[in-house]
Protein backbone atom coordinates (compact mmCIF):
# COMPACT_ATOMS: atom_id res chain seq x y z
CA UNK A 1 0.00 0.00 0.00
CA UNK A 2 1.67 3.21 -1.16
CA UNK A 3 1.34 6.22 1.11
CA UNK A 4 2.63 9.75 1.64
CA UNK A 5 2.40 12.39 4.36
CA UNK A 6 3.39 15.94 5.25
CA UNK A 7 6.61 16.22 7.24
CA UNK A 8 8.49 19.21 8.72
CA UNK A 9 11.15 20.36 6.24
CA UNK A 10 13.38 21.59 9.07
CA UNK A 11 13.56 18.09 10.52
CA UNK A 12 11.82 18.52 13.86
CA UNK A 13 9.90 15.29 13.28
CA UNK A 14 6.32 16.62 12.99
CA UNK A 15 4.09 14.68 10.57
CA UNK A 16 0.57 15.29 9.29
CA UNK A 17 -1.90 13.59 6.99
CA UNK A 18 -1.98 14.70 3.35
CA UNK A 19 -5.69 15.36 3.90
CA UNK A 20 -5.13 17.69 6.84
CA UNK A 21 -5.48 21.46 6.35
CA UNK A 22 -1.94 22.44 7.32
CA UNK A 23 0.72 24.44 5.47
CA UNK A 24 3.58 24.80 7.94
CA UNK A 25 4.91 22.90 10.92
CA UNK A 26 2.80 23.57 14.01
CA UNK A 27 5.81 22.84 16.20
CA UNK A 28 8.55 25.03 14.69
CA UNK A 29 6.85 27.03 11.92
CA UNK A 30 8.97 25.65 9.06
CA UNK A 31 7.56 24.71 5.68
CA UNK A 32 6.33 21.18 5.16
CA UNK A 33 7.35 18.68 2.52
CA UNK A 34 5.56 15.63 1.20
CA UNK A 35 7.39 12.43 2.12
CA UNK A 36 6.74 9.07 0.47
CA UNK A 37 7.13 5.57 1.83
CA UNK A 38 10.19 4.80 -0.30
CA UNK A 39 10.70 1.42 1.36
CA UNK A 40 7.39 0.35 -0.14
CA UNK A 41 8.19 1.97 -3.50
CA UNK A 42 11.53 0.13 -3.62
CA UNK A 43 9.69 -3.20 -3.60
CA UNK A 44 9.07 -2.43 -7.27
CA UNK A 45 12.31 -2.44 -9.26
CA UNK A 46 13.58 0.48 -11.32
CA UNK A 47 12.98 -1.32 -14.62
CA UNK A 48 9.42 -2.12 -13.56
CA UNK A 49 8.74 1.55 -12.79
CA UNK A 50 10.19 2.58 -16.15
CA UNK A 51 8.04 0.04 -17.97
CA UNK A 52 4.91 1.17 -16.10
CA UNK A 53 5.50 4.88 -16.74
CA UNK A 54 6.34 4.24 -20.40
CA UNK A 55 3.22 2.10 -20.87
CA UNK A 56 0.93 4.69 -19.34
CA UNK A 57 2.34 7.56 -21.41
CA UNK A 58 -0.38 9.14 -23.56
CA UNK A 59 -2.74 6.30 -22.66
CA UNK A 60 -6.48 6.62 -22.06
CA UNK A 61 -6.88 4.68 -18.81
CA UNK A 62 -8.20 7.19 -16.28
CA UNK A 63 -6.43 8.93 -14.64
CA UNK A 64 -3.02 7.67 -15.78
CA UNK A 65 -2.75 9.20 -19.26
CA UNK A 66 -1.26 12.56 -18.27
CA UNK A 67 2.26 13.47 -17.26
CA UNK A 68 1.43 13.85 -13.56
CA UNK A 69 -1.01 11.03 -12.82
CA UNK A 70 0.91 8.49 -14.88
CA UNK A 71 3.25 8.67 -11.85
CA UNK A 72 0.39 8.55 -9.32
CA UNK A 73 2.18 6.20 -6.91
CA UNK A 74 5.06 8.70 -6.68
CA UNK A 75 2.83 11.78 -6.52
CA UNK A 76 -0.27 11.27 -4.39
CA UNK A 77 -1.48 7.71 -3.83
CA UNK A 78 -4.15 8.88 -1.36
CA UNK A 79 -6.42 10.38 -4.04
CA UNK A 80 -8.93 7.92 -5.47
CA UNK A 81 -9.34 7.93 -9.29
CA UNK A 82 -12.86 9.42 -9.13
CA UNK A 83 -11.52 12.46 -7.26
CA UNK A 84 -8.60 13.17 -9.60
CA UNK A 85 -9.10 16.51 -11.39
CA UNK A 86 -6.97 16.32 -14.50
CA UNK A 87 -6.75 17.77 -18.01
CA UNK A 88 -4.06 15.20 -18.90
CA UNK A 89 -1.51 17.92 -18.24
CA UNK A 90 2.20 17.43 -18.66
CA UNK A 91 4.01 15.25 -21.22
CA UNK A 92 5.17 18.52 -22.78
CA UNK A 93 7.59 18.60 -25.68
CA UNK A 94 11.35 18.50 -25.15
CA UNK A 95 12.32 20.72 -28.07
CA UNK A 96 15.77 20.37 -29.61
CA UNK A 97 16.90 23.98 -30.04
CA UNK A 98 19.34 23.08 -32.80
CA UNK A 99 19.83 26.50 -34.43
CA UNK A 100 19.92 28.43 -31.16
CA UNK A 101 22.32 25.91 -29.65
CA UNK A 102 24.68 26.08 -32.62
CA UNK A 103 24.80 29.88 -32.31
CA UNK A 104 26.22 29.30 -28.80
CA UNK A 105 28.46 26.41 -29.79
CA UNK A 106 26.17 23.90 -28.05
CA UNK A 107 25.14 20.75 -29.90
CA UNK A 108 22.72 19.53 -27.24
CA UNK A 109 20.47 22.40 -26.18
CA UNK A 110 16.91 21.41 -25.35
CA UNK A 111 13.91 23.47 -24.21
CA UNK A 112 11.34 21.77 -21.98
CA UNK A 113 8.13 23.45 -23.14
CA UNK A 114 6.11 23.36 -19.93
CA UNK A 115 3.89 26.12 -21.31
CA UNK A 116 2.36 23.56 -23.68
CA UNK A 117 -0.20 22.72 -21.02
CA UNK A 118 -3.90 23.32 -20.40
CA UNK A 119 -3.66 26.92 -19.14
CA UNK A 120 -0.28 27.65 -20.74
CA UNK A 121 2.13 27.19 -17.83
CA UNK A 122 3.83 24.59 -15.65
CA UNK A 123 1.53 25.62 -12.77
CA UNK A 124 -1.04 23.13 -14.08
CA UNK A 125 1.22 20.29 -12.94
CA UNK A 126 0.98 21.29 -9.29
CA UNK A 127 -2.61 22.47 -9.36
CA UNK A 128 -4.00 19.14 -10.58
CA UNK A 129 -2.61 17.52 -7.42
CA UNK A 130 -3.74 20.22 -5.01
CA UNK A 131 -7.29 20.50 -6.34
CA UNK A 132 -7.59 16.70 -6.49
CA UNK A 133 -6.66 16.46 -2.80
CA UNK A 134 -9.20 19.17 -1.96
CA UNK A 135 -11.89 17.27 -3.88
CA UNK A 136 -10.90 14.11 -1.97
CA UNK A 137 -11.17 15.94 1.36
CA UNK A 138 -14.57 17.37 0.46
CA UNK A 139 -15.79 13.89 -0.52
CA UNK A 140 -14.77 12.69 2.95
CA UNK A 141 -16.71 15.43 4.73
CA UNK A 142 -14.19 18.31 5.07
CA UNK A 143 -15.95 21.70 4.96
CA UNK A 144 -13.80 23.49 2.37
CA UNK A 145 -15.83 26.20 0.66
CA UNK A 146 -13.16 27.74 -1.59
CA UNK A 147 -9.51 27.58 -2.63
CA UNK A 148 -7.45 30.78 -2.73
CA UNK A 149 -4.10 31.94 -4.07
CA UNK A 150 -1.97 35.01 -4.56
CA UNK A 151 -0.59 35.13 -8.07
CA UNK A 152 1.48 36.93 -10.65
CA UNK A 153 -0.84 35.45 -13.27
CA UNK A 154 -0.09 31.81 -14.03
CA UNK A 155 -1.03 30.30 -10.65
CA UNK A 156 -4.40 32.05 -10.75
CA UNK A 157 -5.10 30.73 -14.24
CA UNK A 158 -4.31 27.15 -13.21
CA UNK A 159 -6.28 27.36 -9.96
CA UNK A 160 -9.35 28.81 -11.68
CA UNK A 161 -9.37 26.18 -14.43
CA UNK A 162 -8.96 23.17 -12.14
CA UNK A 163 -11.44 24.46 -9.58
CA UNK A 164 -13.95 25.12 -12.35
CA UNK A 165 -13.53 21.52 -13.53
CA UNK A 166 -13.98 20.27 -9.94
CA UNK A 167 -16.93 22.52 -9.08
CA UNK A 168 -15.02 24.28 -6.29
CA UNK A 169 -14.97 28.07 -5.82
CA UNK A 170 -11.59 29.68 -6.71
CA UNK A 171 -10.45 33.00 -5.21
CA UNK A 172 -7.44 34.78 -6.65
CA UNK A 173 -5.54 37.83 -5.44
CA UNK A 174 -3.67 39.67 -8.21
CA UNK A 175 -1.44 42.76 -8.07
CA UNK A 176 -3.28 45.45 -10.00
CA UNK A 177 -1.82 46.28 -13.44
CA UNK A 178 1.07 43.82 -12.95
CA UNK A 179 -0.21 40.84 -14.95
CA UNK A 180 -0.79 40.53 -18.68
CA UNK A 181 -4.31 40.84 -20.13
CA UNK A 182 -4.03 37.23 -21.27
CA UNK A 183 -3.30 36.13 -17.71
CA UNK A 184 -5.99 38.34 -16.17
CA UNK A 185 -8.79 37.08 -18.42
CA UNK A 186 -8.12 33.40 -17.70
CA UNK A 187 -9.46 33.31 -14.09
CA UNK A 188 -12.21 35.75 -15.03
CA UNK A 189 -13.35 33.44 -17.83
CA UNK A 190 -13.30 30.41 -15.52
CA UNK A 191 -15.60 32.11 -13.01
CA UNK A 192 -13.12 32.86 -10.21
CA UNK A 193 -13.57 35.61 -7.67
CA UNK A 194 -10.74 37.89 -8.85
CA UNK A 195 -9.53 40.49 -6.34
CA UNK A 196 -7.24 43.12 -7.87
CA UNK A 197 -5.08 44.69 -5.17
CA UNK A 198 -3.01 47.88 -5.20
CA UNK A 199 0.14 46.07 -4.09
CA UNK A 200 2.77 43.68 -5.44
CA UNK A 201 2.80 39.87 -5.30
CA UNK A 202 4.41 39.83 -1.86
CA UNK A 203 1.56 42.03 -0.56
CA UNK A 204 -1.01 39.67 -2.12
CA UNK A 205 0.78 36.73 -0.52
CA UNK A 206 0.61 38.27 2.93
CA UNK A 207 -3.16 38.77 2.57
CA UNK A 208 -3.92 35.27 1.25
CA UNK A 209 -2.02 33.73 4.15
CA UNK A 210 -4.30 35.62 6.54
CA UNK A 211 -7.47 34.72 4.63
CA UNK A 212 -6.61 31.02 4.59
CA UNK A 213 -6.16 30.84 8.36
CA UNK A 214 -9.86 30.03 8.14
CA UNK A 215 -9.85 26.30 7.34
CA UNK A 216 -12.88 26.72 5.07
CA UNK A 217 -10.65 28.49 2.51
CA UNK A 218 -7.75 26.32 1.38
CA UNK A 219 -4.36 27.80 0.42
CA UNK A 220 -3.12 27.00 -3.10
CA UNK A 221 0.25 28.77 -3.22
CA UNK A 222 3.51 26.85 -3.49
CA UNK A 223 4.14 27.01 0.25
CA UNK A 224 1.53 24.23 0.11
CA UNK A 225 3.85 21.36 -0.74
CA UNK A 226 1.14 19.42 -2.59
CA UNK A 227 1.95 21.69 -5.53
CA UNK A 228 5.57 20.51 -5.51
CA UNK A 229 4.46 16.89 -5.95
CA UNK A 230 2.94 17.64 -9.33
CA UNK A 231 5.70 19.97 -10.45
CA UNK A 232 8.43 17.44 -9.67
CA UNK A 233 7.16 15.34 -12.59
CA UNK A 234 8.93 17.80 -14.93
CA UNK A 235 12.21 16.17 -13.84
CA UNK A 236 10.79 12.68 -14.34
CA UNK A 237 9.52 13.58 -17.82
CA UNK A 238 12.92 14.98 -18.83
CA UNK A 239 14.69 11.79 -17.76
CA UNK A 240 12.06 9.68 -19.49
CA UNK A 241 12.44 11.71 -22.71
CA UNK A 242 16.20 11.07 -22.58
CA UNK A 243 15.61 7.31 -22.24
CA UNK A 244 15.98 7.48 -18.46
CA UNK A 245 19.14 9.57 -18.33
CA UNK A 246 19.57 12.90 -16.58
CA UNK A 247 20.97 15.84 -18.59
CA UNK A 248 24.20 17.55 -17.54
CA UNK A 249 22.67 20.95 -16.81
CA UNK A 250 19.14 22.22 -16.14
CA UNK A 251 18.41 25.96 -16.09
CA UNK A 252 15.17 27.21 -14.61
CA UNK A 253 13.78 30.73 -14.02
CA UNK A 254 13.12 31.38 -10.34
CA UNK A 255 10.58 33.58 -8.58
CA UNK A 256 8.83 32.09 -5.56
CA UNK A 257 11.28 29.15 -5.99
CA UNK A 258 8.85 26.27 -5.58
CA UNK A 259 9.75 25.07 -9.07
CA UNK A 260 13.42 24.79 -8.08
CA UNK A 261 12.72 22.53 -5.12
CA UNK A 262 10.24 20.52 -7.21
CA UNK A 263 12.77 19.91 -9.97
CA UNK A 264 15.40 18.73 -7.50
CA UNK A 265 12.93 16.55 -5.66
CA UNK A 266 12.02 14.73 -8.86
CA UNK A 267 15.65 13.96 -9.69
CA UNK A 268 16.41 12.85 -6.12
CA UNK A 269 13.44 10.49 -6.08
CA UNK A 270 14.53 8.88 -9.36
CA UNK A 271 18.06 8.51 -8.03
CA UNK A 272 16.89 6.91 -4.78
CA UNK A 273 14.66 4.43 -6.63
CA UNK A 274 17.37 3.58 -9.15
CA UNK A 275 15.92 5.07 -12.34
CA UNK A 276 18.90 7.42 -12.92
CA UNK A 277 22.52 7.24 -11.77
CA UNK A 278 23.61 10.89 -11.83
CA UNK A 279 22.31 14.34 -10.92
CA UNK A 280 22.33 17.34 -13.24
CA UNK A 281 23.75 20.70 -12.28
CA UNK A 282 20.78 22.95 -11.48
CA UNK A 283 21.07 26.64 -12.30
CA UNK A 284 18.46 29.20 -11.26
CA UNK A 285 18.02 32.35 -13.33
CA UNK A 286 16.50 35.52 -11.90
CA UNK A 287 15.62 38.90 -13.35
CA UNK A 288 18.02 41.54 -12.01
CA UNK A 289 15.01 43.58 -10.88
CA UNK A 290 13.81 40.71 -8.67
CA UNK A 291 16.91 38.81 -7.59
CA UNK A 292 16.90 37.97 -3.85
CA UNK A 293 18.19 34.43 -4.45
CA UNK A 294 21.02 35.70 -6.67
CA UNK A 295 22.08 38.18 -3.97
CA UNK A 296 22.07 35.45 -1.33
CA UNK A 297 24.05 33.16 -3.65
CA UNK A 298 26.73 35.82 -4.17
CA UNK A 299 27.03 36.02 -0.38
CA UNK A 300 27.49 32.25 -0.11
CA UNK A 301 23.94 31.75 1.20
CA UNK A 302 25.18 33.01 4.57
CA UNK A 303 22.21 35.32 4.89
CA UNK A 304 18.94 36.03 3.16
CA UNK A 305 17.31 39.43 2.92
CA UNK A 306 13.95 39.94 1.20
CA UNK A 307 13.91 42.85 -1.24
CA UNK A 308 11.29 45.10 -2.79
CA UNK A 309 11.15 43.68 -6.30
CA UNK A 310 11.28 46.23 -9.08
CA UNK A 311 9.15 46.06 -12.19
CA UNK A 312 10.34 43.45 -14.65
CA UNK A 313 8.99 42.28 -18.01
CA UNK A 314 9.33 38.78 -16.52
CA UNK A 315 6.32 39.60 -14.32
CA UNK A 316 5.63 36.06 -13.10
CA UNK A 317 8.95 36.06 -11.21
CA UNK A 318 8.69 39.63 -9.89
CA UNK A 319 8.95 38.40 -6.29
CA UNK A 320 11.19 39.82 -3.60
CA UNK A 321 10.37 37.50 -0.69
CA UNK A 322 10.19 33.93 -2.07
CA UNK A 323 8.33 31.48 0.15
CA UNK A 324 10.41 28.47 -0.88
CA UNK A 325 13.86 30.03 -0.37
CA UNK A 326 15.11 27.45 2.16
CA UNK A 327 13.96 24.53 0.03
CA UNK A 328 15.60 26.01 -3.07
CA UNK A 329 18.92 26.54 -1.30
CA UNK A 330 18.87 22.95 -0.04
CA UNK A 331 18.42 21.71 -3.63
CA UNK A 332 21.15 23.97 -5.02
CA UNK A 333 23.58 22.61 -2.44
CA UNK A 334 22.77 19.03 -3.46
CA UNK A 335 23.01 19.68 -7.21
CA UNK A 336 26.24 21.68 -7.53
CA UNK A 337 23.93 24.62 -8.09
CA UNK A 338 24.47 28.17 -9.25
CA UNK A 339 22.37 31.32 -9.65
CA UNK A 340 22.64 33.90 -12.44
CA UNK A 341 20.75 37.11 -13.19
CA UNK A 342 19.61 38.90 -16.35
CA UNK A 343 18.91 42.57 -17.00
CA UNK A 344 15.71 43.63 -18.75
CA UNK A 345 17.56 44.15 -22.03
CA UNK A 346 19.35 40.80 -21.73
CA UNK A 347 16.22 38.78 -21.04
CA UNK A 348 14.28 40.41 -23.88
CA UNK A 349 17.09 40.02 -26.42
CA UNK A 350 17.52 36.37 -25.40
CA UNK A 351 13.81 35.77 -25.94
CA UNK A 352 13.98 37.50 -29.33
CA UNK A 353 17.01 35.40 -30.32
CA UNK A 354 15.08 32.24 -29.45
CA UNK A 355 12.06 33.39 -31.43
CA UNK A 356 14.20 33.92 -34.52
CA UNK A 357 15.10 30.22 -34.44
CA UNK A 358 11.48 29.05 -34.36
CA UNK A 359 10.38 29.40 -30.75
CA UNK A 360 7.87 31.82 -29.24
CA UNK A 361 9.29 32.20 -25.78
CA UNK A 362 7.89 33.90 -22.69
CA UNK A 363 10.05 36.52 -20.92
CA UNK A 364 10.81 34.09 -18.09
CA UNK A 365 12.31 31.67 -20.57
CA UNK A 366 14.25 34.71 -21.78
CA UNK A 367 15.69 35.08 -18.27
CA UNK A 368 16.88 31.46 -18.31
CA UNK A 369 18.30 31.78 -21.83
CA UNK A 370 20.12 35.02 -20.99
CA UNK A 371 21.71 33.27 -18.02
CA UNK A 372 22.72 30.40 -20.30
CA UNK A 373 24.35 32.79 -22.79
CA UNK A 374 26.47 34.27 -19.99
CA UNK A 375 27.43 30.92 -18.49
CA UNK A 376 28.51 29.49 -21.85
CA UNK A 377 30.70 32.55 -22.50
CA UNK A 378 32.31 32.15 -19.07
CA UNK A 379 32.84 28.43 -19.51
CA UNK A 380 30.60 27.48 -16.58
CA UNK A 381 28.47 25.46 -18.99
CA UNK A 382 30.65 23.33 -21.24
CA UNK A 383 29.93 23.23 -24.96
CA UNK A 384 29.66 19.45 -24.95
CA UNK A 385 27.05 19.50 -22.18
CA UNK A 386 23.48 18.30 -22.62
CA UNK A 387 21.55 21.36 -21.43
CA UNK A 388 17.82 21.65 -20.73
CA UNK A 389 16.22 25.07 -20.27
CA UNK A 390 12.85 24.99 -18.52
CA UNK A 391 10.32 27.16 -20.35
CA UNK A 392 7.69 27.77 -17.71
CA UNK A 393 4.92 29.40 -19.75
CA UNK A 394 3.66 29.83 -23.29
CA UNK A 395 4.81 32.96 -25.11
CA UNK A 396 1.27 33.73 -26.25
CA UNK A 397 0.47 34.84 -22.69
CA UNK A 398 3.09 37.59 -22.98
CA UNK A 399 2.77 38.86 -26.56
CA UNK A 400 2.56 42.50 -25.53
CA UNK A 401 6.27 42.80 -24.71
CA UNK A 402 7.16 41.24 -28.06
CA UNK A 403 4.86 43.66 -29.87
CA UNK A 404 6.42 46.63 -28.09
CA UNK A 405 9.94 45.33 -28.76
CA UNK A 406 9.49 45.08 -32.50
CA UNK A 407 7.74 48.46 -32.66
CA UNK A 408 10.55 49.98 -30.53
CA UNK A 409 8.23 50.95 -27.69
CA UNK A 410 10.22 49.52 -24.77
CA UNK A 411 12.30 51.68 -22.44
CA UNK A 412 15.56 50.46 -23.97
CA UNK A 413 16.79 50.17 -27.55
CA UNK A 414 15.62 47.12 -29.51
CA UNK A 415 18.66 45.54 -31.17
CA UNK A 416 16.88 43.30 -33.69
CA UNK A 417 13.37 44.62 -34.34
CA UNK A 418 11.37 43.18 -37.22
CA UNK A 419 8.97 45.90 -38.24
CA UNK A 420 6.06 45.26 -40.62
CA UNK A 421 6.74 46.83 -44.01
CA UNK A 422 3.87 48.87 -45.40
CA UNK A 423 3.70 48.87 -49.20
CA UNK A 424 1.50 49.55 -52.18
CA UNK A 425 -0.02 46.38 -53.66
CA UNK A 426 2.20 46.54 -56.75
CA UNK A 427 4.36 43.66 -57.96
CA UNK A 428 7.53 45.68 -58.66
CA UNK A 429 7.34 47.32 -55.22
CA UNK A 430 6.92 43.94 -53.49
CA UNK A 431 9.85 42.45 -55.42
CA UNK A 432 12.14 45.28 -54.33
CA UNK A 433 11.14 44.77 -50.69
CA UNK A 434 11.84 41.02 -50.91
CA UNK A 435 15.18 41.58 -52.68
CA UNK A 436 16.31 44.02 -49.98
CA UNK A 437 15.45 41.56 -47.21
CA UNK A 438 17.17 38.65 -48.97
CA UNK A 439 20.29 40.73 -49.59
CA UNK A 440 20.36 41.79 -45.95
CA UNK A 441 20.07 38.20 -44.68
CA UNK A 442 22.64 36.75 -47.11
Amino acid sequence: MYRSWFECFAGCGEKYSIKEVVYSCRNCGALLQVTHDTAELKKTGADEWKELFNRRKHGNEWPYGGGVWSKKEWVCPEVTPENVVSMYEGESNLFWADRLGKSLGLSNLWIKLCGNSHTGSFKDLGMTVLVSVVKQMISEGKNIRAVACASTGDTSAALAAYCAAAGIMPIVFLPKNKVSIEQLIQPIANGALVVSLKTDFDGCMRLVREITKNDEIYLANSMNSLRIEGQKTVAIEIAQQFDWRAPDVVIIPGGNLGNVSALGKGFLMMEELGLINKRPKIIVAQAKNANPLYRAYKAGFKKFKPIKAKTTIASAIQIGDPVSYEKAVAILRQFDGAVEEATESELVEASVAADKTGMYSCPHTGVALAALFKLVRRGVVGKNSTVVVISTAHGLKFSDFKYKYHLRRLSFKSKNPNMPVEAEPKLDVIRKIIDRRLAKSA
